[in-house]
């Protein structure tokens, strides 16, 4: 999966001997979370889910956090829905009794979402060792208002290069890339400063890259706020 809470890591390479990387631990639980893409789960994707279905009605989404969260940690995830909120016209709103809403846990099972909305209750997990911050909290929460990884958009092949033999096996398939009538950029573009970017080292087995931008100067995996057109792409898909 893709990493959550990453902070635009690079690794110097020396030509025969190659500087290997340790995963940071919110690196491990998106890994450990094993789910699709790493962190996302499907109901029975550029880089914006295309159905409308999947969307939010009235741009509102429902929550309710569960109590196995401390008060502090309860903030940092309000402050991420704020961070959406204030940039966006998606507006969340702390459950009462409504039927379609987010339930967010804290289980032992990595940071996870569901994409897009679905009927009823859905999980959002965030594990409490690695996974509540800020950035990762926006970073499950854009997955449930529908959003997919930059890097799975139609034409990311113009912009990095999946090194397939520095993946894990058996985790190749959170480096696909979806076809343009299931996810759409809205014409925003592709977006290396993106926090649905996975790093550069995701999934990697020895330390090494998995993604390369083809833009030498980029950064990509960082996970401190929202981009310009991660703002774009919400409201375009909102209507905002």
């Amino acid at each position: 999966m893709f990493k959550l809470c990453i902070f635009a890591l690079l690794v110097l390479a020396v030509t025969a001997n190659p500087v290997q990387r340790t995963p940071t631990m919110a690196e491990r639980r998106l890994e450990e979370a094993g789910f699709f893409e790493g962190d996302m789960r499907f109901p029975p994707g550029r880089n914006a889910l295309v159905n409308t279905a999947t969307r939010w009605t009235s741009k509102t989404v429902y929550y309710q956090i569960d109590g196995a969260f401390s008060a502090a940690e309860k903030n940092t995830i309000i402050g991420a829905l704020n961070a959406i909120q204030s940039a966006t016209c998606v507006k969340f709103v702390a459950r009462s009794n409504q039927a379609n809403y987010v339930y967010v846990t804290r289980e032992n099972s990595g940071c996870w979402s569901y994409v897009g909305m679905l009927k009823g209750r859905q999980q959002l997990n965030l594990q409490g060792n690695g996974c509540v911050y800020h950035g990762t909290a926006i970073h499950e929460f854009l997955h449930a208002l529908g959003v997919h990884h930059q890097q799975s958009a139609s034409d990311r092949d113009n912009y990095v290069t999946i090194q397939y033999a520095n993946i894990q096996s058996g985790t190749e398939g959170n480096f696909d890339k979806y076809s343009s009538s299931y996810v759409t950029d809205f014409g925003i573009g592709y977006d290396y400063g993106s926090i649905m970017h996975y790093d550069a080292y995701a999934f990697s087995k020895n330390g090494q890259k998995t993604i390369v931008t083809k833009d030498s100067s980029a950064t990509i995996g960082q996970r401190n706020g929202l981009s310009s057109k991660d703002i774009a792409k919400i409201k375009a898909m909102y209507s905002c």
